[in-house]
């Protein structure tokens, strides 16, 4: 890199450029966004030709059809980062959780295996860092662990499918192949115009946007549900940039690839060392073949309500426990829902259990306690039944856009029937109810918990911490801070607290929870001071 600018410019130079630029909003605005229509040139690059012959063009750029479809297998590793947009903290900017993988994909057997290291941001101290193996097909995947193969999650294998059909290998081969191949309309990407192709993959529009001067495809466009966290918003906008192209055996390839969903820059992967056809071991791909057949009968996040594991709290407040916990909470004047978690059809059957446990009964409120995506899914089922949302300040932005966000391809009853959402805003404590089950809901405003509130039930010395208590199998805390956090709430509003709850464990001894803070707080400073 020339330094020359750094030995010959002014100091005071950069001061006075940057004092320009922000005086004249103009300039900024003149450079065309990603996204803006191109309305120079009809088919940038490619004028006077038809879409097959555009994206020729765009194959020759890569090294050819004849190199494209010689690839049949690549090893690379891979580095990147994702933000963890779901996860109940203050919003963007997201915390990240880094990975740094081992992958090999075959192209002709449509099988992918990739040894995953993940340090995760949210973990216990010194426990930060998970190794897993991934080995997917289209039809199925399984985990390899120590005790044997366990069934992929369904966005694991959707992952795989994306880099084994839609990946820059072969792409554009799929595109040249399509019936329906077509223009879109034309479109600015990174202040340069590209010509835009479509055409359908597995009944999904796929565009690619055509970099006008050099016709490489510089990112992929798709509306899509997901598998993973971000199906709580139904039809999502995805682009897939490609970057960073290097010449490898021939192929101009793209090693970095940027996943944007719905504006928010997800994530980042850089693909370090890739090689083309090497030699690969079968055992690589082994799995199980019915932990890989288990994998594609998972229901995903549309998830059904069960009763099976009821627990009585107290009278007229039943908590019914799983991967997301939600109580029904009896009182003088109707039913109060606790949590509306997972999914609409998950809400759905905790509505049903609700008219069938208390039949002409109202429910009179929902609360929603976080903003985490799982732990808020629910509440569009909510809305579409016309119910009374409690939701904290801070997070009601959220879930006016979940409310409001399309669900076109799997449509969900309030898609159906749309209706405005009834909230009853949460900024400061709140009673809600009178008599024995009457509660009172206040904002945590922690650090860590900041977009979550707890709901306390005085006459039961109860509390519901909302998502910050999780045991681990040895009893200690997952994640002391968010207690801590808890116990300073507790303290400042004065509560008398016996037990406590959560959204993912069950009525736990309050003194046993003070007593596990405590000491992870004082084994961090034991921790600092020999360090």
């Amino acid at each position: 890199m020339d330094r020359s600018f750094d030995r010959r410019t002014p100091r005071l130079v950069l001061p006075a450029l940057i004092a320009l630029a922000l005086s004249t909003p103009a300039l900024a605005a003149d450079v065309p966004q990603d996204g803006d229509a191109v309305k120079q040139a009809v088919h940038p690059g490619c004028d006077h030709l038809d879409a097959k012959a555009c994206v020729q063009l765009a194959i020759d750029a890569m090294g050819g059809s004849e190199r494209l479809a010689g690839i049949h297998s690549e090893r690379y590793e891979a580095i990147g980062h994702t933000v963890l947009a779901e996860q109940s903290y203050r919003q963007q900017p997201f915390i990240t959780s880094y990975e740094r993988d081992k992958v090999t994909v075959d192209l002709d057997q449509q099988r992918i295996a990739r040894d995953v290291h993940l340090t995760w941001p949210e973990s216990d101290p010194h426990g930060a860092d998970v190794d897993v193996t991934l080995v997917a097909t289209p039809r199925g995947g399984v985990y390899r662990g120590k005790q044997g193969d366990s069934p992929a999650q369904l966005a694991d294998i959707d992952d795989a499918k994306d880099t084994l059909e839609l990946g820059p290998e072969r792409l554009l081969l799929h595109a040249m192949a399509a019936a329906d191949l077509h223009y879109a309309p034309s479109q600015w990407l990174r202040a340069t115009p590209h010509s835009a192709v479509e055409f359908s993959w597995n009944g999904v529009p796929v565009t690619v946007l055509l970099n006008a001067y050099n016709h490489l495809p510089d990112a992929l466009e798709r509306t899509r549900t997901f598998k993973d966290f971000w199906y709580a918003w139904g039809d999502v906008d995805q682009r897939i940039y490609f970057d960073n192209w290097h010449v490898v055996q021939g192929v101009v390839f793209p090693t970095n690839r940027v996943d944007r969903r719905n504006g928010v820059w997800f994530a980042s992967t850089q693909l370090l060392d890739p090689a083309f056809n090497l030699p690969m071991d079968a055992k690589t791909f082994a799995m199980d073949a019915a932990m890989a057949a288990k994998s594609m009968q998972s229901p995903g996040w549309n998830r059904q309500f069960s009763d099976k594991k009821r627990v009585e709290l107290a009278p007229g407040i039943e908590l019914y426990q799983g991967s997301w916990n939600t109580t029904l909470i009896r009182q003088d004047d109707g039913i109060v829902l606790l949590e509306a978690p997972i999914s609409s059809s998950y809400v759905q059957g905790v509505l049903a259990k609700v008219h069938g446990e208390y039949p002409g009964v109202p429910i009179k409120a929902v609360l929603t306690t976080s903003d985490s995506w799982p732990h808020m899914a629910g509440v569009r089922q909510a809305v579409a039944e016309g119910l009374p949302v409690y939701v904290l300040d801070l997070n009601k932005p959220l879930l006016d856009k979940l409310v409001s966000a399309p669900h076109r391809l799997q449509p969900d009853e309030l898609q159906a029937h749309p209706r405005a959402p009834r909230w009853t805003v949460v900024g400061d404590h709140l009673e809600l109810g009178k008599g024995t089950n009457r509660v009172v809901l206040y904002p945590l405003r922690g650090a860590s918990t900041e977009r979550q509130y707890m709901v306390y039930f005085p006459q039961q010395k109860l509390l519901y911490a909302s998502d910050t208590l999780v045991l681990n199998a040895d009893h200690t805390l997952y994640d002391p801070d968010l207690m801590y956090e808890v116990t300073q709430a507790v303290a400042r509003e004065h509560l008398q607290v016996d037990t406590v709850y959560a959204m993912h464990e069950g009525p736990t001894p309050w003194e046993q929870v003070r007593h596990l803070v405590e000491q992870a707080m004082m084994s961090t400073v034991a921790g600092k001071s020999t360090g």
